[in-house]
């Protein structure tokens, strides 16, 4: 392990963000992949290739001593005729995976049952890309003691229940046999991405069965694709998941303790994706490997996730301003101590009261994604939904934010006190700067939504002055 924390630590990198403090590009992920202008995630219109390369990682016995590491044992594709930089590139990525399907330390041993979990990483390429890992990690068939393995996905494409599917049908043919997944992966290789709503249909052959036709569809409404939020409240309070977003919005240091690889980067893919249509821009790991501890003692904002084991270690590393939060008893361990007060009271009631209406339990995730994320993308179009009418616009089309006359157009002092605050953020600098270069709003949800809510206010003032 030690080799490939070494060969991952020699790949960090530190680069400047517009707009804000300095970001530190960590292996898994510095940065959620953003959508440009409002997305958390690459808004695909369909067309992309799903995946770059499917790896099978599984746990080699070091040459001396007993330990194990991880190490790739199957790749596809075989990349060939790379040129010198791509060539380097790639070794740098394939240096790093190992360490993050198995981030739990190399203290393993032959087991005869583990829970199978699934969960994903984030990594950040030197010429600033990113590309998503998705993984599943299990006990391979056969009978006595032997070693988890990880079937790990590699992607530029933000959308986890599609890519649980996948792994679902991976699982399955390598059960058989490796021979079993090159079909399948290579037909979906040469499928095109299918934009929102559609369906792509893979033909597959299976030994013994035959013929199988699998369709794989991408959810209708893309922006929550790359979320589920059943585990943040599973192990949250809506109060607590208020915190949550508070300290997120203000770019402080989040930590979330777990057990399990899937709570951890679940819930921490979910804390992300309140902030929609602002992305995370900051160091952002869900599954802090154990040779990357160190992370929590960084001076500059982070949301990263540690697995309980380790949570000694972290309680006892020096760190200043930290929400560290306990998602296996649902606590805070630490925190500043304000995150009740950072929000506007008249909006945090708003939220909790939306929230609070409750969850049908025949609701599927999409609504269930709906329910949770839509009351924090409300508190942004009351608060900074306004965004666009202050950017004033020279005859070439750039644009140029009137920081000051956009947060005095708020009539509500609370409000004015907190987005005061905000518009000082690298959340919101990055996103105005998409905006400013940006001749008209995006045409998505969140403008979807600030066009809803002028067209209420606007029903609502005659009938005020009816009233009167």
């Amino acid at each position: 392990m030690d080799g490939l924390g070494r060969r991952l630590r020699a790949s960090l990198r530190l680069k400047r963000g517009r707009g804000g403090p300095p970001q530190d590009n960590l292996g898994e992920v510095v940065k959620e992949p953003e959508r440009a202008q409002e997305h958390c995630l690459p808004n695909f219109a369909g067309g992309q290739h799903f995946f770059e390369y499917l790896l099978v990682v599984s746990l080699k016995k070091k040459t001396s001593g007993d330990d194990y590491e991880p190490t790739i044992t199957y790749q596809f594709p075989k990349r060939e005729n790379l040129l010198r930089g791509q060539q380097e590139e790639e070794e740098r990525l394939l240096g790093a995976i190992p360490l993050f399907c198995f981030p739990d330390g190399n203290e393993w041993a032959p087991l005869t049952e583990y829970p199978r979990e699934t969960f994903s990483f984030v990594l950040t390429n030197v010429d600033g890309s990113r590309k998503i890992g998705y993984c599943r990690r299990l006990l391979p068939a056969g009978r006595g003691p032997r070693l988890p393995r990880v079937y790990c996905i590699i992607s530029c494409i933000g959308c986890f229940g599609l890519f649980s599917k996948i792994l679902d049908e991976v699982e399955k043919r390598h059960q058989i046999s490796m021979a079993a997944i090159y079909p399948f992966m290579q037909g979906l290789r040469e499928a095109a991405f299918p934009a929102p709503g559609k369906t792509v249909t893979l033909k597959s052959f299976i030994p013994d069965s035959g013929t199988e036709f699998i369709s794989l569809t991408r959810p209708l409404d893309s922006h929550l694709e790359h979320v589920d939020f059943s585990s943040l409240l599973r192990c949250l309070s809506f109060e607590q998941i208020l915190q949550i977003f508070a300290s997120a919005v203000l770019e402080r240091k989040i930590i979330f303790l777990a057990e399990g690889l899937s709570t951890l980067s679940q819930c921490i893919h979910a804390a992300a994706a309140l902030l929609y249509p602002f992305s995370w821009a900051h160091t952002y790991i869900p599954v802090v490997p154990e040779s990357l501890l160190a992370t929590v003692c960084c001076p500059t904002p982070f949301m990263v996730g540690v697995q309980m084991r380790f949570r000694q270690e972290v309680m006892e590393s020096p760190m200043e301003e930290v929400l560290l939060v306990n998602l296996c008893e649902g606590t805070f361990l630490m925190s500043v101590g304000d995150e009740k007060d950072i929000l506007p009271p008249k909006l945090q009631e708003d939220i909790l009261e939306s929230l609070g209406q409750g969850i049908k339990g025949s609701q599927t995730s999409e609504q269930i994604n709906e329910h949770v994320s839509g009351p924090f993308v409300q508190f942004f179009v009351k608060t900074v939904g306004h965004y666009a009418s202050y950017i004033k616009r020279e005859a070439n089309g750039q644009g140029h934010f009137q920081e000051r006359a956009f947060y005095k157009a708020l009539t509500s002092k609370a409000n004015r006190r907190f987005v005061k605050k905000f518009v000082k953020t690298q959340l919101f600098s990055l996103f105005i700067q998409e905006a400013e270069k940006s001749k008209n709003p995006p045409a998505g949800y969140f403008q979807q939504k600030i066009l809803e809510y002028e067209e209420r206010k606007k029903q609502k003032k005659p009938k005020e002055k009816t009233l009167k």
